[in-house]
């Protein structure tokens, strides 16, 4: 009996039957999270909102010194472009920090100083109050939009506005959640 060469083009019809035939892939489990934290909060604020924030802020300034008076504010449309960017990143991260789930820290940090909490009790304020967390987030990136907005308009007195508001909505947050014995004692003078 002789063998029946059928060729490559039949090998290729046999093989787009077999994937057109075969069952769709799973589909995630309603139970699985349709977003999952990897980065700890304080690991989002290290590598992106502080850093950022840091960026936005020093963007627009007045500085005086021994050399003279510095007006700092962006000038070419590549430093308005990098403020920019600093800002996305600013309101994206925002986005990651109401990620059900997300823990403080991976590992145990310590107080670092006098009247800031532990990894441990920031959680614990944290998971007490998820929804004001959450919103105080939403605050962050609200602020982060109003610097959005002066960046595209190019104007370095709406964007060192909205970094006083930047600056507040930070430190409502951390006030509340990192170091609320400082806030009671400088009330307190």
């Amino acid at each position: 009996m002789r063998p029946i060469f059928l060729g490559p083009s039949y090998a290729i019809g046999l093989s787009l039957a077999t994937v057109a035939c075969s069952p769709p892939p799973a589909a995630p489990s309603r139970r699985d999270p349709p977003l999952q934290a990897t980065a700890s909060i304080r690991e989002l604020m290290e590598a992106e909102i502080d850093p950022s924030a840091d960026f936005l802020w020093a963007s627009v300034a007045s500085v005086s010194s021994e050399a003279g008076f510095e007006d700092r504010q962006p000038r070419t449309d590549e430093q308005w472009s990098e403020v920019r960017r600093k800002a996305l990143i600013l309101i994206e991260a925002t986005n990651l920090l109401v990620i059900p789930d997300r823990r403080v820290a991976a590992n145990y940090v310590a107080a670092r100083s006098a009247g800031e909490l532990d990894s441990t009790e920031s959680q614990k304020r944290v998971d007490a109050s998820r929804d004001a967390f959450d919103a105080m987030a939403h605050v962050l990136r609200d602020a982060g939009l109003q610097a959005l907005r002066a960046i595209d308009a190019k104007n370095p007195a709406d964007l060192l506005e909205a970094g006083g508001v930047i600056d507040a909505a930070c430190e409502a947050c951390h006030v509340t959640y990192w170091y609320p014995d400082q806030a009671v004692r400088q009330a307190s003078r």
